[in-house]
């Protein structure tokens, strides 16, 4: 038996591999993103076709998927004469893995002539290339259920939290709570440093306890090495703490922490340091 039809739209560093691994479970996956080259090497590289517009590559896709930058670049592949609600077909689901603000994400659940899930993820682009995502969402549960062995293609967890906007608000949980446990593990290390200590026996030892969290197993030593081209970059991040603090002006959120964090990473980007990955928040302490 053939497995549904896809499409997904946005082929950026998480978009590529998430798409490819929806191919190599056996959909028909087709392709699309505005630098048609990458498109047409997405094909070389898996089994699938590409469009030359969002509404061509959703005409005949069961479930479309889309993860591009922000709410514009979101807004810009949904809408319009070419968009994927012009081509969508009654009866699909559309899920959008963008992390974006609850905003856009009600006013397209509104606006969708279909299911609509918004679907933020965490893992990093490491977890997009070994299929390892959390995949936070919002919307009908009925939907969700049709979307989830799809989804689990790229996905080691995938959690309902609510009506559409929930999964957005999940996401901002996720990065406020990223951005202060990043700026405690580079004021630990530097500390370590500052005290003589061995920083990576130190890591060692106390990952193992209280401390311990993904960020010191998975960076403390690339922090202490001074290395951070590893994945999620400084600008992205200073977007999503942006998207967090705007919703928290809406609901009344105290983000102290967060707004110290944001603007640290401000710092990082003027330090020129756009493109290194969150972790470098140590290199404000250690210049």
């Amino acid at each position: 038996m053939s497995k549904a039809n896809v499409a997904f739209i946005g082929l950026g560093v998480m978009g590529y591999p998430m798409a490819g691994h929806l191919a190599n479970a056996g959909y028909q996956t087709c392709v699309y993103n505005r630098t048609s080259s990458k498109a047409e090497q997405w094909c070389k590289d898996y089994s699938g076709s590409f469009a030359a517009t969002p509404r061509e590559a959703v005409a005949n896709a069961d479930f479309v998927f889309v993860c591009v930058g922000n709410d514009d670049d979101l807004r810009s592949v949904i809408y319009g004469d070419d968009g994927v609600l012009a081509g969508i077909k009654d009866g699909a689901i559309l899920v959008d893995h963008t992390t974006a603000s609850a905003n856009v994400a009600r006013e397209i659940g509104q606006k969708a002539s279909v299911q609509f899930l918004d679907a933020p993820v965490s893992g990093g682009q490491a977890g997009a290339e070994n299929g390892v995502l959390t995949v936070m969402m919002g919307g009908d549960e009925t939907a969700f259920e049709a979307v989830k062995p799809v989804i689990m293609s790229y996905a080691r967890a995938a959690e309902l939290l609510g009506p559409v906007g929930s999964g957005q608000l999940t996401k901002m949980v996720n990065q406020i709570c990223i951005a202060g446990l990043v700026q405690g593990l580079s004021e630990g290390l530097n500390f370590a440093q500052k005290a003589g200590l061995d920083g990576a026996k130190v890591v060692d030892v106390i990952s193992k306890g209280a401390a311990g969290s993904w960020q010191m197993e998975n960076r403390g030593l690339t922090m202490l090495k001074d290395e951070f081209e590893f994945g999620f970059a400084v600008d992205w991040m200073r977007k999503d703490l942006g998207i967090c603090l705007e919703e928290s002006e809406k609901n009344g959120a105290q983000l102290p922490i967060t707004k110290i964090v944001n603007d640290y990473y401000a710092e990082i980007q003027a330090m020129g340091g756009s493109r290194w990955d969150t972790s470098s928040l140590i290199r404000r302490l250690t210049r």
